[in-house]
This record gives C-alpha cells, structure tokens and sequence, in this order.
C-alpha cells in the first residue's frame, strides 16, 4: 500500500481534500485513505495528487 507525505483529492465538482502523513489504495470505484483520523473513502474523484518527501522506513 503506498505512502504519501500530502495527499489531495480532486473531486468532480473542483473541491479538494488534503492529508498529510496518509497511506491510500487507489481502485477502480475510488480510492481509500488510511489517516491518523481513521479511514476514509471517496468515490468522486476527478484526480489525486500524492507527494513522497523521503524514504520509505521498513516495518
């Protein structure tokens, strides 16, 4: 599952939704984010802009 430093969602109607510190699943009907404040899940998305700022750290 991919980890991004800021995550924003575009959806359809031009409004975005930011994150930071997130890991997201990316699916055919959406995608799914998984943040400090729990999981969210977003079905109109126009596009998502995901940004790494350093390296991943092994689990």
């Amino acid at each position: 599952m991919p980890h991004a430093d800021t995550l924003t969602v575009v959806h359809h109607d031009d409004t975005r939704t930011s994150y930071t510190d997130v890991r997201y699943q990316l699916h055919r009907d959406g995608i799914r984010i998984w943040s400090e404040d729990g999981e969210h899940a977003f079905t109109d998305i126009l596009m998502t802009h995901a940004y790494r700022q350093r390296e991943a750290q092994a689990s």
